[in-house]
């Protein structure tokens, strides 16, 4: 879309996508630093941390899974997960940050993570939406079956799906999970931040701690 036809809603929308942006990487290290302080202000509970599991080991899952299906700016996927919610890789990074939460027992992370989301992955998925709309014919029809984040019950059937180029969907092989999708996406990145996190509720505390005895 042309930026002179926009209205002043879709430039309000670009602009705070543009903030977004900017703001994405300092608000990270901002949560962070709070998930540090809060861990060591007090130790986690082990039943905490292992309730923890039940939202991110799906969390991880979900974004794996995800990760084999899509095929970015390329094709509008509607099988796998994407039969269920129009983000599951979203919805995936969600239950992670709130499973890790849940180990903090922690409003103050919780809270945080929210204002981060609401800030930062609203407008994306905003501008992410536009972007297929514009792309694929076949989006606003998706849009009608799938929800944007909360996942439907049952799959939804896949109705002509179009390639960037205009290709016939019968023509393009997007049905099956696709480990090499996994890896050039590089998936696996997250299950391996979500093992340090889960060190880091293990054994980042005491290290805290002998660090100060013997700085004394």
């Amino acid at each position: 879309m042309n930026s002179q036809d926009a209205t002043p809603k879709e430039k309000s929308a670009e602009r705070w996508e543009r903030v977004a942006r900017r703001i994405r990487v300092p608000l990270g290290f901002v949560v962070a630093a709070l998930y540090i302080f809060e861990l060591w202000r007090r130790a986690p509970e082990p039943v905490a941390i292992a309730w923890s599991l039940a939202l991110v080991l799906p969390g991880l899952w979900l974004r794996g899974y995800a990760a084999g299906y899509v095929k970015k700016n390329r094709e509008l996927t509607q099988t796998g997960p994407y039969a269920y919610t129009r983000n599951p890789l979203y919805l995936g990074s969600i239950l992670i940050a709130a499973g890790f939460a849940v180990a903090l027992l922690s409003w103050v992370v919780a809270a945080a993570l929210a204002v981060m989301f609401l800030l930062i992955y609203v407008p994306v998925i905003a501008s992410e939406e536009r972007f297929l709309r514009a792309t694929f014919s076949e989006f606003d029809a998706y849009c009608r079956r799938v929800p944007r984040l909360i996942p439907r019950l049952t799959p939804a059937g896949v109705s002509t799906v179009l390639t960037r180029s205009g290709e016939d969907s019968s023509e393009v092989n997007f049905g099956n999970f696709s480990f090499a999708l996994y890896l050039r996406h590089r998936e696996y990145n997250s299950a391996i931040g979500a093992t340090l996190l889960y060190l880091s509720l293990l054994f980042l505390r005491p290290a805290l701690a002998l660090l100060g005895r013997g700085l004394r």
